[in-house]
Parts: structure tokens; C-alpha cells; sequence
């Protein structure tokens, strides 16, 4: 810094000094500032204001030596408490930014990035018991990829939300055993595969080793407060040094509600047998039958933490018969145009050419003053087209792609329908052409097609042959009108129509979608019904926990309230007779399952469940009027629904009435979870149910176990695959098929029949009326 400006030495009224150079009136260069609490700074100044390198101490024993800018704790430095927490690093407006080490009073240590005073992105946390954590935080949390090592040797690496883990991850003991699944809200839940110690185990490629832990009570980010000087431009207006003290007690506020999520003195986070090899004490003692045990490993399933099912299996079996597979016979893959358009790097020139042309389409039509649909909206002239050259051009971005050629259909209509279902255009870009892109998933059916994920969720996007294509745009102005009419339709959600084309004259039609399974709530199974039996069953060898099953797969019939009933039925034939009227078949119901743990198993759950999971039960009148008419269990409570409740939102591009249930009097009811907010219960979201296994005819395997015959479970629905027509090619199908087989028990029937079929098949074998 120039040191300029004449050295003097003052006092003030209020009792501070300071000494040191001046420029005009104010302090400029180097300089000593004393208040009369005792707080002292020396350092550099700048036209009034602390500014470049310099030390402050407070009264405390606290104090601070490194840069600072306009008044503020700003660049590089290091502070330190009196209670002896310190930490080295980037500063910003008197918050840590950027990356620095922070040591706590409690030996705790974080090391990695920070943003205004809240760690946010990478970072290293090392707990004083040894335990440390190395991945990714937000917003003072650990959220998105991370391992954790505990100071018994336990790991895991995975996914987190909120300081829980959260989707897929890989946990591994100390004593060697390996568990691969999911989790939901730091409990297993769903499917996944147990490895004894000593058993043969996947191979994991990349494997972080250090020390990592679970205690989590992380000490407050530091709260700076610095006082202010007397000068000021004029000698009688102060300048504060710190006057934004706001975002250091925000942080102070935000890091210390990490402490109520983060306690996980279990490092195994089970609520039965710690991960034992088998599910029954009974089975406990078999396993000194030692000499298969290398090869047995265990197919689980948990719900909320707790083991509901278990299937052993021995791996060596499986690994020769895999063997003799790839040895005698040649896997022929179905050719389809959609997959070999884009060469090796298909599927990501295939999204980033749908993100740029959603992109534009978007923000060419959102500006168009809103106005109803007229009929020349949905005709042949209702297009917008576009070239997209990799090197750009006056009207598109330079890309990393290929040069390809965009259509649009119908924009007018489908920026309605967005709007009908509440969707925000800037959201809906956002979601889709985000920089988070989009992650591929695999279809789940016979159709060949590519399907995408937004990755917030809320949207799929199917890829369509050509004779869709004409099938949706033909049924558009009936299924606008539908849609409009009936707000609480089960009918898939369609947000947009586009088609790309490459130079060699190659297309890609798709179809941007509403995922039905967008929840909160992690969905446990999954099934495609439609009401036939011919071929409507899943090969056990290829089930895993992201299978969509079929009609013959399904083990459970499910019991509703009979207010909730009667409004699906409702929906199902209004849905189905406007299917009919277009000469639709082959659709069906996409039915997703979400599992609670069963009411006999939750004190095993609540004690040892350390993520301070809050059970909020309604307690008085709420509860006396279930009445025996209630045919949800104590797991899923009904409770009226308040429109004020800030916490009722059913979901993305979700639209129509809250339902009225029977048991309660008839009042819009909102579903009340231990553990989870209360959510709004609506047609084919947030449905509560009570599951019920179906007497099976064949007996179950004996390695597989399951322990409960009722279940309380969490509805999500819709009617999807609503683009094959019954046209001449549907009915040759149906004669030939029928020659084979019970005419009535194949796919392909004619429209009115199919959808007596679909809607009797629901009523008498999915959600049967109760006795």
C-alpha cells in the first residue's frame, strides 16, 4: 500500500484513539485503532476504512490476522476464538469463502470449500473420535457424493440428502461383509445384496481409504462482530467496520441445524441384526455350515430400516451358468433406428441437441401474448422449425454436437397444457436444459425406445416411432379438451412434441413427459397392469430393484377408503371411454408402491433409528374419527386437509381437488406419516392404501423369506402408453393370437373390450371393494 498522508495521534469523545497516518480527515495507510472496549487494530487503512493486511484482536482473547477490504474480513487470513476454534482460509465480507481449514474447540476439523460462511462443495470432516467424512456439502449439509469412515473400520460410499444417506451407495464392515442397496432418509430401504466376510464380492473399482465418522455435532461457524471506528469523511457520521453482521448469524443459524440431523452412532443404520447373514435368529446358528459360505450371498429387501425379506443364493452357481450363457450363446441385440443414429457418443449428442432445442423453443413462444387454442394451432402449419449448426448462427449457440435440424409441434398447445398443469416456463428450461443435464434410464418394455430423466424428476422423455407420432397428434385436440375438462385424469402428462433430424436425413421424434413417480417418498415397486395374462409375468433372473412387473407378478391386492374408491373408478372409466373414442388399446396402469414399515415393527425402529426421525401423530378429534369405517392402519393417518398447511404440496405439475374420504366425514383429507410432511392426497398421488398378499396357488421358494401378509403402503398412479391404435396390423395380431390362446386373456382386444377388460381387472383383482 502507497503510505502517504501526515502521522497523527487522536482521541476522541467517545473514548477511542487512534495513531497513526491521515489523509484528509480520515485514516489512510498504516495505522493503530482503539476502541474504548479494548478491541485493537493495526494495520493497513484506505481513505477511512480497514483495508490490506493488518491484525485485530477483541477483549475476548479473540482475533484475526490477515487482509481485509473496505472494513471487512475479506481475502486470506486466519481467526481465532478464545475458546481456541480457529480457521485459516478465504474470507468474504467477513465470512469464510473459499477454501480453508477450520479446527473446532471440540478437535473436530474441517478442511475444503466453503461459501459465505456455510461449507458448500468439496470438503474433508474429521471428528475427534476418529470418524471423518470426504465429499460433497451444501449448504452446511452433506449432500450429493460422499464416503464416510467410521473409527470401527466401517465405510461407506454413496449418495447423501441432508446429512442422510440418501439412494444408492456401498457399505463395507470392518470384519469384511459387503452391502450393496439404497437408502432413504439414512435407513435401507428398498432392494439391495448382502456379501459375508470372506464371500466372493463385487469388484468396486474405486475405493476411497481414510478415516471418516458419524458423530456430527458440529460446532457453530463463527459469529464476527467487529466494532466500529469513530472516523468518518465528515468527523461526525461513524463508519462501521462490520456492519453486515446479518450473514455471519445466519451461518451461525444454519450450521448449527446440521446438529439436529447429523447423529449416527450406528454405523451400521439397521434396525434388525446389524447386517447379520441371515434374516431369523433361527437361521443364525446354520451358518457354522461353513463350507458353502464363500459362495452364499443374500438378496434383501428393507422398508425404513427394517429387513422384511431375504433370498439366499449361491453366487458360484450363478457365476458357472453366467459362464455357460456367454460361452454357447451370441446375445442379438434389436436393431432400432433410434439407437444407432448417433454412433458411439448417441445418447449424449441426443441430449444436448433436446436441451438446445427446448431451449429455444421455450423461449421463442413463452413471450406470445396468452390466448386460447385455436384450431389452426394444432394443424400441419403448427410448427417451429430451426437449424442448429455446430458453429452457430445468428439465431442458435455455437454446441459441441452435431449439426441437426429441430422441429416443434403444436408449441401453442403445449405452452397451454404447461400452463394447465401449473408448470413455470423458466422452471420447465431450467429442469430439462439445466447444466445438471440429463441422466438415461432404462425402458421398460419392448419398445426399443431411449428414455431420459430431468434431474430434478419431474419430467421423461420417450423417444417415439414415427406411427406414435401420428397416432399423438391426431388424438391431441380431443386430449386437450379431455385433459381440460376432467383436472383430476390419470392420462400420462404431456408437456411438449419435437422431432430432430440429422443431415443425412435420420429422425428422432420424442415426447416430453410428467414422471408420475416425482415423490418425496422412495418407491419400493413398480407395475405395468393391464388387465391381460398371455405373457404378463416378469423371468426372476431378471428382477431387480428397478423392474417394472407385470399383471402376473403382482402378490397384492389393495384396500382403500371408499370415498378414495369410488373417485378412481370414476376417473378410470371417464379415462378409459375417452381411450376408446380414439381407438386406443395396448395402455395400461403404471403403478408405484411405497412401503412403510410394518406397525408391529416400529418400536424396534423408533429406538435404534438415530436420525432423529420426529413421529408426529394428530392427537385428539383427528384421531377419534377414523372410526371402524377406516380402513387405514394406525401407519397412515388420514387428517383434514388446511389449505393453509405450507407443507401440503402434492408434487410438480401435479393439478385437481384434494379427495374427500369416507372416513372422516366426507372432508378433504391430506395424508399424515410418521417421519414425513403431510402431504395432499389427490388422484394417483399420495393415495394411502392398505396391501394385502394374494393367496398363492404356488408355494413360495424356500429361500426367500418374507415375514408380513399386510402391508400400509403409499399410492402413486397413471394410465400410460397411450399411442397404439387398433388399427389392421393390431387386428391380423389379435386373430392369430387368438387361434393360440384364450382370445380374452392376450393384449390385443378390440377397444371397448380392452377397456372392460382393464377396468374389471382393476376393480376385481387390483383395488377390490372391502367386504
Amino acid at each position: 500500500m502507497e503510505d502517504s498522508g501526515r502521522f497523527e495521534e487522536k482521541s476522541f469523545s467517545n473514548g477511542d484513539a487512534y495513531s497513526g497516518k491521515i489523509k484528509g480527515v480520515v485514516p489512510h495507510g498504516k495505522g493503530k485503532y482503539t476502541w474504548l472496549d479494548g478491541t485493537v487494530y493495526e494495520g493497513d487503512w484506505t481513505d477511512g476504512k480497514m483495508s490490506g493486511k493488518g491484525l485485530i484482536t477483541w477483549p475476548s482473547g479473540a482475533k484475526y490476522e490477515g487482509e481485509f477490504s473496505g472494513g471487512y474480513l475479506h481475502g486470506h487470513g486466519t481467526f481465532t476464538r478464545s475458546n481456541g476454534c480457529t480457521y485459516t482460509g478465504g474470507w468474504r465480507m467477513d465470512a469464510h469463502h473459499g477454501i480453508g481449514r477450520k479446527e473446532y474447540s471440540n478437535s473436530d476439523i474441517y478442511e475444503g470449500l466453503w461459501k459465505e460462511g456455510i461449507r458448500e462443495g468439496c470438503g474433508r470432516y474429521s471428528w475427534k473420535n476418529g470418524n471423518m467424512y470426504i465429499g460433497n456439502w451444501k449448504g452446511g449439509k452433506i449432500e450429493g457424493r460422499g464416503v464416510m469412515k467410521w473409527a470401527n473400520g466401517d465405510i461407506f460410499d454413496g449418495c447423501w440428502l441432508n446429512g442422510l444417506r440418501q439412494g444408492s451407495g456401498v457399505y463395507r464392515f470392518a470384519d469384511g461383509g459387503l452391502y450393496m442397496g439404497t437408502w432413504s432418509k439414512g435407513l435401507k430401504d428398498g432392494k439391495g445384496t448382502f456379501y459375508p466376510a470372506g464371500s466372493k464380492q463385487p469388484s468396486l473399482k474405486k475405493w476411497c481409504s481414510f478415516n471418516s465418522d458419524d458423530n456430527g455435532l458440529l460446532s457453530n461457524t463463527e459469529k464476527h462482530i467487529t466494532p466500529k471506528p469513530k472516523f468518518t469523511r465528515s468527523l461526525s457520521e461513524k463508519i462501521p467496520v462490520s456492519s453486515r453482521s446479518k450473514s455471519s448469524h445466519l451461518t451461525s443459524h444454519r450450521t448449527s441445524s446440521l446438529n439436529a440431523n447429523w447423529n449416527l452412532q450406528d454405523p451400521a443404520g439397521d434396525c434388525i441384526c446389524r447386517d447379520s447373514p441371515t434374516l431369523l435368529e433361527t437361521f443364525n446358528e446354520s451358518q457354522s455350515e461353513a463350507s458353502d459360505m464363500n459362495s452364499l450371498v443374500y438378496e434383501r429387501e428393507y422398508m425404513q430400516g427394517v429387513l422384511i425379506m431375504e433370498k439366499s443364493r449361491n453366487c458360484s452357481d450363478t457365476s458357472h451358468k453366467n459362464k455357460r450363457q456367454n460361452k454357447f450363446s451370441v446375445k442379438q441385440v434389436k436393431k432400432s433406428s433410434c439407437i444407432d443414429i448417433f454412433g458411439g457418443r448417441r445418447s449424449y449428442y441426443l441430449k444436448l441437441n433436446l436441451q438446445l432445442g427446448i431451449r429455444y423453443t421455450v423461449g421463442k413462444i413463452t413471450p406470445v401474448p396468452a390466448r386460447e387454442v385455436r384450431s389452426s394451432d394444432f394443424g400441419d402449419r403448427a410448427r417451429i422449425r430451426m437449424y442448429f449448426p455446430k458453429e452457430g448462427s445468428q439465431l442458435t449457440p455455437p454446441h459441441s454436437s452435431i449439426d441437426f435440424y429441430w422441429k416443434d409441434y403444436c408449441p401453442m398447445v403445449f405452452r397451454n397444457l404447461r400452463e394447465m398443469f401449473k408448470l413455470d416456463a423458466a422452471e420447465y428450461m431450467m429442469s430439462i436444459c439445466g447444466d445438471s443435464g440429463l441422466r438415461d434410464i432404462s425402458s421398460p418394455g419392448k419398445s426399443g425406445s431411449i428414455f431420459f430423466l430431468s434431474q430434478d424428476d419431474r419430467f421423461v422423455i420417450k423417444t417415439l416411432k414415427k406411427n406414435e407420432l401420428k397416432v399423438l397428434l391426431n388424438m391431441l385436440p380431443k386430449y386437450y379438451h379431455h385433459v381440460g375438462d376432467y383436472e383430476n385424469t390419470l392420462i400420462t402428462k404431456f408437456f411438449g412434441l419435437h422431432r430432430i433430424t440429422l443431415r443425412g436425413g435420420k429422425k428422432v421424434r420424442f415426447v416430453v413427459m410428467g414422471n408420475m413417480f416425482c415423490t418425496e417418498l422412495h418407491i419400493h415397486r413398480r407395475y405395468d397392469l393391464k388387465g391381460s395374462t398371455q405373457g404378463r409375468y416378469t423371468d426372476g433372473d431378471k428382477i431387480n430393484s428397478n423392474t417394472t412387473l407385470k399383471d402376473l407378478d403382482l402378490k397384492y391386492e389393495f384396500h382403500m377408503d371408499k370415498k378414495l374408491r369410488e373417485s378412481l373408478f370414476k376417473q378410470i372409466s371417464l379415462d378409459c371411454m375417452f381411450l376408446e373414442s380414439q381407438h386406443i388399446i395396448d395402455y395400461s396402469l403404471l403403478l408405484g408402491l411405497h412401503f412403510r414399515a410394518p406397525e408391529n415393527l416400529k418400536a424396534l425402529v423408533e429406538p435404534s433409528s438415530l436420525m432423529q426421525r420426529q413421529y408426529s401423530l394428530p392427537s385428539g378429534n383427528d384421531a377419534d374419527k377414523q372410526g371402524e369405517q377406516l380402513i387405514i392402519p394406525k401407519g397412515l393417518l388420514l387428517v383434514a386437509h388446511e389449505p393453509s398447511f405450507v407443507n401440503t404440496a402434492p408434487g410438480p405439475h401435479i393439478r385437481g381437488n384434494t379427495l374427500r374420504a369416507y372416513s372422516i366425514g366426507d372432508k378433504e383429507v391430506d395424508l399424515l406419516l410418521p417421519g414425513t410432511a403431510r402431504l395432499r392426497v389427490q388422484l394417483g398421488v399420495n393415495m394411502p392404501a392398505q396391501a394385502t398378499r394374494k393367496l398363492q396357488e404356488d408355494k413360495v421358494e424356500e429361500s426367500e423369506v418374507e415375514l408380513f401378509e399386510v402391508y400400509d403402503v403409499v399410492l402413486y398412479m397413471g394410465i400410460i402408453d397411450i399411442l397404439q391404435e387398433y388399427n389392421l396390423k393390431k387386428k391380423l395380431e389379435h386373430a392369430c393370437k387368438s387361434l393360440q390362446y384364450d382370445p380374452m386373456s392376450i393384449s390385443v382386444v378390440e377397444p371397448k373390450t380392452y377397456a372392460q377388460r382393464f377396468i374389471n381387472f382393476m376393480e376385481k383383482k387390483v383395488f377390490p371393494e372391502t367386504p
